[in-house]
């Protein structure tokens, strides 16, 4: 079943919501002085507390737009409050979780069996993130584009996503659905891909050149994932991206065009993890999106934390991506249980 124009639409102005979102963020964290103490604030909150925003987004699915919008504008009032720091962080880390997880679930629930929605609403979060870091001086421009996004989401209705439209995997009845199996699953493939892409430093990428060019790979990935999804077999797909990215990364930090190719096969995969997870849970669509994301703090802070080189580098990271592999394949199985991608 094709999206409807309506769902076009949303789905067009929360993506870029999105974008704006993670710019105010990255600005109002860069551009203040914030040291890394205020960063890991803002990280552990805006990642780790999805998962009860996400419940929060699902208990109150008629305000999704409204807890969004609201979002926004309370990343903008940060990013202009003379509040100190530590504050800010804060603030910013439960606006950006309430807005991922509230318009993620809507995303998710209008998705209409189709992969390519959650690819194109999560793509551009990453050049906001890289444009608010590397120019926070412009961070008016988008606290102000945030407010205007804001009444955007208003304007796009307060009704009820519309229930799941999925008659494949998750359309089995309730005996057969994945129970904690994919969640968990798929939660752990999340952050141990995670852990093995920040293990890895690129020797090449000095600079803002260098920045761009990776999150450009990042946000090719991350956006062709889910059109690669609804049009390609999961499985092989899942299987060829990840591992070869494992082998890219792994061995190919110092070149540049194995890195960026590494990154942007390795993201193929985010849309095919986050629609299994929605699959699996196809009543909680806030708590899916939330559960997903969750997984990439304990997985990049864990990589962040330990220092390899050599031979342990490249097998850690081998070894992580094809166990999220593995627990893709994992999942995919589990999930068609109930039916076919293909019905």
């Amino acid at each position: 079943m094709q999206m409807r124009r309506k769902d076009i639409v949303s789905l067009a102005v929360r993506s870029f919501a999105h974008f704006l979102v993670d710019a105010v963020c990255a600005s109002a964290l860069y551009g203040r002085g914030c040291g890394t103490a205020e960063i890991l604030v803002y990280d552990t909150i805006a990642f780790s507390t999805q998962c009860m925003t996400g419940m929060i987004a699902d208990r109150f699915r008629s305000r999704l737009n409204a807890i969004s919008a609201c979002s926004c504008l309370l990343l903008a009032m940060a990013f202009v409050t003379p509040a100190g720091n530590m504050t800010r962080a804060a603030v910013l880390g439960i606006g950006n979780s309430f807005f991922h997880t509230s318009a993620g679930a809507t995303v998710l629930a209008e998705s209409r069996k189709k992969a390519y929605p959650e690819g194109v609403f999560v793509a551009p979060g990453c050049i906001g993130l890289a444009l608010g870091t590397l120019f926070p001086g412009i961070g008016r421009i988008w606290a102000a584009g945030a407010v205007l996004i804001a009444a955007a989401l208003s304007a796009l209705g307060g009704e009820e996503p519309a229930a799941p439209d999925v008659t494949a995997p998750n359309a089995a009845p309730a005996g057969r659905r994945a129970g904690h199996a994919v969640p968990l699953s798929l939660f752990t493939a999340v952050a141990v891909r995670a852990f093995g892409g920040s293990v890895v430093s690129f020797s090449w990428k000095n600079g803002a050149v260098g920045a761009l060019l990776v999150t450009v790979a990042v946000f090719a990935g991350k956006a062709a994932g889910g059109f690669a999804a609804d049009r390609l077999d999961v499985r092989k797909l899942s299987l060829f991206s990840v591992t070869a990215a494992a082998f890219m990364i792994a061995f190919g930090n110092s070149d540049p065009v194995l890195s960026l190719a590494g990154q942007f096969l390795i993201n193929l995969t985010m849309p095919v993890t986050l629609w299994l997870m929605y699959l699996a849970l196809p009543d909680e669509p806030g708590f899916a999106f939330g559960l997903s994301a969750a997984a990439l703090w304990p997985g990049s802070l864990a990589g962040y934390l330990v220092s390899l080189t050599g031979a342990w580098r490249w097998i850690c990271v081998l070894i992580s991506f094809l166990s999220g592999a593995a627990a893709i394949l994992y999942s995919i199985r589990i999930v068609e249980k109930g039916g076919s991608f293909d019905e």
